[in-house]
């Protein structure tokens, strides 16, 4: 069952330039903090450029060697530090990327693991959001008419002790029934990654450049 809304006021609201709250081209969810990560089958070479990450749209570039140039926020190892935990609900709005090889997200991680994937999303999957509990093994494929390639949606996200739930566009979608527990908490990730191949189609060979766009990413606490 929903607690929403747990409180007038967020406890977080992303301010994507600041460098209090975000550390921007590495994290822990890649092998040795990055900047590369093949073993996810990703195309990704994480990089500090703001062009990439600070504005709010996330950006991705071809580079020479095959790989992209890609953007990443985490508020891991970030001088504020902050972190979801469990009873928070998380809500933003997200511009779909058109591009085929673009793999939006935003997630959590904390120590090799604590994975809750608000939404991930593949243009060659044109109505699909990918929504998981990588903590206690919940995924669910949801289709919309909303979802589509450079489409505006809704998202919202309880980290339910007992039930992770997702919203899209304030309908509920989703409720996992597994939760994260009560003790659970980790950080938050914000980003861009490019597909190798394995899973989805990786760009088109003509195709040099993609993004997608973040605003409004709030985080609610309930009282307690």
């Amino acid at each position: 069952m929903s607690t929403w809304p747990p409180a007038e006021e967020p406890v977080f609201t992303a301010d994507f330039a600041s460098t209090e709250q975000w550390i921007a081209g590495r994290s822990w969810a890649y092998p040795d903090g990055g900047p590369v990560n093949p073993q996810d089958n990703k195309l990704d070479h994480l990089v500090e450029d703001p062009d990439f990450s600070r504005s709010g749209v996330f950006r991705a570039e071809r580079r020479p060697d095959g790989l992209w140039d890609t953007g990443l926020l985490t508020t891991e190892g970030s001088p504020e530090g902050f972190e979801v935990r469990s009873g928070d609900v998380l809500e933003a709005r997200v511009r779909l990327p058109e591009e085929t090889g673009a793999w939006p997200a935003i997630w959590t991680w904390r120590d090799g693991g604590q994975e809750i994937d608000v939404f991930e999303y593949h243009p060659d999957n044109a109505d699909l959001l990918e929504l998981s509990n990588r903590v206690r093994g919940a995924h669910r494929y949801h289709r919309d008419p909303s979802v589509r390639p450079g489409g505006w949606i809704r998202l919202r996200t309880e980290f339910g002790a007992r039930s992770v739930v997702w919203w899209l566009d304030d309908v509920e979608v989703f409720s996992d029934g597994r939760g994260v527990g009560r003790r659970w908490h980790a950080y938050l990730i914000v980003n861009l990654s490019v597909c190798a191949g394995r899973y989805h189609p990786a760009p088109d060979e003509h195709t040099t450049r993609m993004s997608y766009e973040v605003r409004d990413l709030r985080v609610f606490r309930p009282a307690r």
